[in-house]
């Protein structure tokens, strides 16, 4: 039996909810993806050293994951949080988390790198 992939198979961003959640406006959809890019790179380097803080920081991404649309990054964070708030075992969890990242990074820089601009 095959083992199921790291990350669930939705696409990186819901084109639709990132559509209503900024009315339509492509300059806003360029920041809020350039943005989460970069929380999100960043808040995965802090959760890889394990910090005291690590629900916490998993908790803020799943929130900015959600507002754009990124479903499997919000989910894998919940996943990651709730592990650790249960006080079970969460590297796993952290391995999927990662995986949704770099899965919703790739897709953003595709997008952002669009020769029509966006």
């Amino acid at each position: 039996m095959p083992s199921p992939p790291l990350v669930p198979d939705y696409a990186p961003i819901d084109e639709a909810h990132l559509d209503a959640m900024t009315l339509g406006d492509t300059r806003l959809q360029r920041e809020v993806l350039t943005m989460f890019a970069a929380q999100s790179e960043d808040l995965v380097a802090r959760l890889a050293g394990w910090p005291a803080d690590a629900a916490a920081l998993a908790h803020t991404l799943k929130g900015s994951a959600r507002a754009i649309g990124a479903t499997a990054v919000a989910e894998a964070a919940a996943e990651f949080e709730d592990a650790l708030r249960r006080g079970e075992p969460a590297a796993e969890a952290l391995a999927v988390l990662q995986a949704a990242v770099d899965h919703a990074r790739v897709a953003i820089d595709e997008r952002l790198d669009r020769p029509d601009g966006f």
